[in-house]
């Protein structure tokens, strides 16, 4: 499910397994108290956000939004470009989810150029964080006989104030968060 706002420009992406009315409230309240503008498919959830204070633009049938559908498009075409850019014919499911994650993260990190701000980002806009493009990162260790290091492909930025990164663990599969990491250059 992706959304879009029309002034800000600040889009959202979220993984769904199913369209029911508790899946599709669950999601969206990911991004409560603003403007949503949606497809048929949220008829079902109206009163809901209704009740809290919340517009939603339905569309009537067989009509799609023109900036959801634009949206829609770029992601699609910079997530083609990225998947065409590795090194593998075929990628776990998880990992295309987080690409699109990735993607959205990084579309709202800079200002649009028909947006409501000349030099802030949407994310700037939404949620008052600022963007930090100078963070380095220092590994920190200590004396154990613990293993420093595990596998794990980098997926994105967490946009905390830390600059921490998710993580895929190649040992569990599942996300972990860390601010510290080694980068393996290719041999």
């Amino acid at each position: 499910m992706m959304t879009t706002s029309r002034a800000i420009h600040f889009g959202t992406a979220e993984m769904i397994k199913n369209e029911t009315k508790s899946t599709l409230i669950k999601s969206i309240q990911q991004i409560i108290h603003t403007y949503v503008l949606g497809d048929r498919q949220f008829e079902c959830i109206r009163s809901h956000m209704e009740l809290q204070e919340i517009n939603l633009n339905i569309t009537g049938r067989d009509v799609h939004v023109p900036e959801i559908e634009r949206f829609i498009c770029t992601v699609k075409e910079r997530a083609r470009a990225v998947f065409n850019t590795l090194p593998f014919e075929t990628l776990p499911h998880r990992l295309i989810v987080e690409i699109v994650y990735n993607l959205m993260f990084w579309l709202n990190c800079f200002q649009h150029k028909n947006g409501i701000h000349p030099t802030l980002s949407p994310r700037t806009i939404v949620t008052g964080s600022k963007n930090d493009f100078d963070k380095q990162v220092h590994e920190q260790h200590n004396n154990s006989m613990m293993p420093r290091t595990s596998g794990a492909i980098a997926l994105r930025p967490t946009g905390n104030a830390q600059g921490s990164y998710y993580f895929l663990s190649l040992h569990s599969g599942k996300h972990i968060v860390c601010n510290n990491w080694t980068v393996l250059r290719k041999h």
